[in-house]
Order: C-alpha cells, then structure tokens, then sequence
C-alpha cells in the first residue's frame, strides 16, 4: 500500500501540523508533528524529544528575539498512558485532563476550554491538538479566530484504521498575507512506512517546495506507539538545519 499525502503536498505553507493514525499493520498508533516556518525566528527552531517528551527549541537566542518566544518555543508532544501533541503550551493543559477511562475527545474540549487563537496580529494562528488514549479512536481539534474576535472551538474524532490518518494544521495552505487559517474537516492520508524514519521521511518530502521556490520546511517528528509508553515507542526526529542534503 502506497502512501498518499497528496493533501498534504498540496499545501505550500501549512504551518504547524498534526497527524495521527495506526501503521499499515494496525500495531502501532503513529503520531507526526511538522513544523514549517518563512521569518527567521521561525526558521531558527528544531524539535528535540526526550523521556516522552518533545519539545520545539531555539538554535539560537538572538534570532529568536525577532519573534515571541512565547509562540515559539513549547512542549508538542507528551507520550503516556496516552498521546498529546499540539503547537503551544496548551499541550501541558492537554496532559493534565487526562483521566482513566476518559474520551480523547472530552479531553480536548475539557482542557482546551480556556484557551483562545494565538496574538500573533495579523495571522491570529490557529491552536491545533491531537489525543489519543487507545488504538480505537482519535481525537483533532482546531481553535481559530472569528469575524467578530471571538474564538471558533472545532473537535474532531475518528475511528483509527490501519494504514490511514487524519491531519490539521493551523493554516489552510495558501503562502499569502495574512495566512488564512486552515478550514477543513481533518483530511484522510493514507501511511505505509514501516518505520518512524521512513514514516518522517515521507512527510517531509511531501512538505518539499516546488523548483525554484523557498523551502519553509523546519522539522518533522515521527512516532510509532506500540503501547502509550516511552519504553514501548520509537520516535524519529528530522531537523533541517541539521540535515545533510
């Protein structure tokens, strides 16, 4: 089964973005976490993960003060009795709602509730959160801003197949000013590597640019959960500043 993320290669600038579904074997709950970027500030990130934890980093202070470390730099992804990802710090929130038992999809609406769009005038980025607390069912949701500035609460869950996922992000893929914040239900993807590398691989080279035009491309996180626990995942890590190409 070859993989298919024509939806995703059609967006020449997603910004940050979530994917989640199982391995073509069913085994393993895959998680990807990509981040694209085209100032400096954000181009100047890379993804470390330990423990089960990763976060997004600074390469180096003095660029990142161009941008607001607040937006920048934070915790994406938590591996537990349970998977939470984002793009901000409400991943902590994410982590702390969790309960035994609990629906993914209750805990992204229990612990997203206070949480509003990014302040990042005049792209207002959306805040995108992925969950999950078994192999069955997944769950996505997207907080954006409204015409009238309010926020705009969107929760999707899924039943996990073999071979797919779905994915948001926070932009709808346009390289425009301002970014049009992503509208869609999470599009299907179907994933056939066998590993987290081949996996983070083909997502990244799904992000590539067109001949001739800038390459937004920062980092790609790849997860293969065999069971919610760091000892039981293998997690695969592409940094482009670090990449030989």
């Amino acid at each position: 089964m070859p993989s298919d993320l024509k939806p995703i290669s059609q967006m020449r600038y997603p910004g940050r973005v979530i994917i989640i579904g199982l391995d073509p074997t069913g085994k393993n709950l895959i998680t990807v976490y990509a981040v694209t970027g085209r100032s400096l500030s954000s181009q100047s990130r890379r993804i470390e993960y330990e423990g089960g934890k990763a976060r997004v980093l600074p390469l180096d202070s003095e660029i990142l003060k161009q941008g607001d470390p607040e937006l920048l730099i934070y915790p994406s992804l938590y591996i537990a009795p349970f998977l939470a990802v984002s793009n901000g710090n409400h991943t902590r929130d994410i982590v702390s709602h969790i309960e035994p038992e609990q629906s993914a999809m209750k805990t992204l609406v229990e612990s997203l509730h206070s949480w509003d769009y990014e302040p990042d005038k005049p792209n207002y980025t959306p805040r995108i959160s992925g969950c999950a607390v078994d192999k069955k069912h997944a769950a996505l949701s997207i907080i954006k801003k409204a015409a009238n500035n309010m926020s705009l609460r969107y929760y999707y869950e899924y039943p996990l197949i073999p071979g797919k996922a779905r994915f948001i992000a926070t932009y709808a893929g346009p390289d425009q000013n301002p970014l049009p914040s992503f509208s869609k239900e999470p599009p299907e993807v179907t994933l056939s590597g066998e590993t987290p590398e081949e996996t983070a691989e083909q997502v990244y080279s799904a992000f590539a640019p067109p001949s001739g035009e800038p390459d937004f491309r920062v980092a790609v996180l790849c997860a293969f959960l065999e069971e919610f626990a760091p000892a039981r995942s293998r997690v695969a890590i592409i940094n482009r500043n670090e990449r030989k190409e």
